[in-house]
């Protein structure tokens, strides 16, 4: 057993991905709890990180995002959105701007 050491660019941006990638499906597990007391703007933000947060999810939970943010979506009253590529520093900015949301 040995340290392993992120040393390439795509070791880096793959580690930062899976990093965000784990916070924000936290962040919308949590938000799932309280969704009947989030207010209408909020619930908004949750599907559209739900939605930036789709193109850099792998698999079924890529599948899980669109189903997600359209449930924040429809739960905000708002319409289907354009869906829209975010990079990761914007999707993290975001996740830490949600969280301090919902923990106040």
């Amino acid at each position: 057993m040995g340290v392993h050491r992120i040393t390439s660019e795509a070791a880096k941006h793959y580690a930062q991905r899976e990093r965000i990638l784990g916070n924000g499906i936290s962040l919308l597990g949590s938000a799932s709890e309280i969704a009947s007391k989030l207010d209408k703007e909020t619930a908004e933000k949750f599907g559209d990180l739900a939605s930036y947060l789709l193109p850099h999810s792998p698999g079924y939970a890529g599948k899980l995002m669109a189903v997600t943010a359209r449930l924040f979506w429809a739960l905000a009253g708002v319409e289907e959105k354009e869906w829209e590529f975010k990079d990761l520093g914007d999707i993290e900015r975001l996740i830490e701007e949600l969280r301090s949301k919902i923990e106040d």
